[in-house]
């Protein structure tokens, strides 16, 4: 009766020996560590303008939403943020999902008709690889940023109805996608184009609108948005956003939005607060940019393996998955949390530190938790001769 229980107690025990054991590790609401590890990088989630819209629509409309959206969990603070991002991302409809994942899930799903051919890249984040595979369409992953791959790709299936579908800036190293290029190739046979924008909203483009903007995107009829409310934005949730005909598909079909119960009304306003903060904060992105810059110049020069980051994501690449564990554990005993990333949760073989960076942490604080990167580094964690990932323009 309980074989299965030991079946996976030993599966327990050949993660622990990989050093691929995961733990818990709860936080309290007055934690003092300097956080390189979430994903606020505007410093927006504790923002009092935000905390008091949020604060407001609690005591209007309750803890939570109380149905899925097509029951009765639309209000009025859902519908207001959906047109806001849409003018944001300059799409012409919005629509909410309670997480970014979900998002994904569902938009990969509604692209996708009998014989559509998906071309994934091998970087993308776990919620569009499960998208891909939940759909059950075929999906051909192609290697990391190669246009020319997705391009014989589509070539080889002429006629097919066929989605492309790529991260802005990839989660684990930071790094752009050429998304002009991929849009290219996409429109040439006459394919869609599915951005995930989660790690560019609120840090790259005008305004802060995300990768699609910045590379002239927006608006057009094959290009299809999605994005997670809980990084730049400080909140949680998810959107999608494209053409008008799409999301009202996704309202009438999307099993992910129809049958999930709602945002809550207060992080949806909350949310909203900080998209209007976001919009106005060169500033803030300014800043992110000269600290993505001040970080890679500091680990490289202590010889470690640095990504050129894009956007706000810096990974350091560490020997193994249990070096990358101890390492982010020192670190975290002398008060600061960095992100350990190892395989399953990586692309490639490589384990990571991963350092997203956070505007609302001072300064002074930020470079101390450079030296503390550096002076916890294990041994083996130098770069290699020539490597690209250790090559940085100052």
């Amino acid at each position: 009766m309980a074989d299965w229980l030991a079946t996976l107690d030993r599966r327990a025990e050949l993660r622990a020996r990989a050093g691929l054991t995961r733990r818990l590790h709860p936080r309290g609401a007055a934690d003092e560590v300097v956080d390189l590890a979430g994903n606020d990088y505007l410093g927006l989630s504790t923002h009092p303008e935000v905390t008091a819209a949020a604060g407001a629509a609690l005591r209007a409309y309750g803890l939570g939403a109380t149905g899925s959206r097509l029951v009765r969990g639309s209000t009025d603070a859902h519908h207001a943020l959906e047109d806001d991002l849409a003018d944001w991302l300059r799409a012409e409809r919005a629509l909410l999902f309670s997480s970014g994942y979900l998002a994904n899930l569902g938009a990969v799903r509604a692209l996708v008709q009998p014989r559509t051919l998906l071309v994934s890249d091998a970087h993308n984040h776990a919620s569009l690889i499960d998208g891909c595979r939940i759909s059950g369409a075929e999906t051909v992953v192609v290697p990391h940023g190669d246009v020319a791959a997705v391009q014989a790709v589509l070539a080889a299936a002429p006629g097919r109805p066929a989605v492309v579908v790529t991260e802005s800036v990839f989660s684990v190293d930071g790094d752009l996608a050429p998304l002009d290029r991929l849009h290219a190739v996409t429109r040439r046979f006459g394919a869609v184009l599915l951005v995930d924008d989660a790690h560019a909203l609120g840090v790259t483009g005008p305004q802060g609108a995300g990768g699609v903007v910045a590379a002239g995107l927006a608006g057009e009829p094959d290009v299809v948005v999605t994005a997670t409310l809980s990084k730049a934005l400080g909140g949680a949730g998810g959107v999608v956003a494209g053409p008008a005909p799409f999301v009202r598909h996704l309202v009438e079909t999307g099993r992910t939005f129809i049958f999930d119960t709602a945002l809550p009304p207060a992080v949806a306003a909350g949310v909203r607060a900080a998209v209007g903060l976001a919009r106005a904060a060169d500033d803030l992105r300014a800043e992110l940019a000269d600290r993505a810059t001040l970080a890679v110049r500091r680990l490289r020069a202590a010889g470690l393996t640095v990504s050129v980051p894009d956007a706000a994501v810096v990974s350091v690449t560490a020997p193994g998955p249990e070096a990358a564990t101890t390492w982010a554990a020192r670190c975290r005993e002398q008060g600061v949390a960095v992100g350990c990333f190892r395989p399953p949760s990586t692309p490639d073989p490589r384990s990571r530190l991963r350092l997203t960076l956070n505007a609302g942490v001072p300064r002074a604080d930020f470079t101390r938790a450079l030296d503390v990167i550096v002076a916890c580094a294990p041994v083996g964690a130098t770069a290699e001769p020539g490597s690209r990932v250790a090559q940085v323009v100052s």
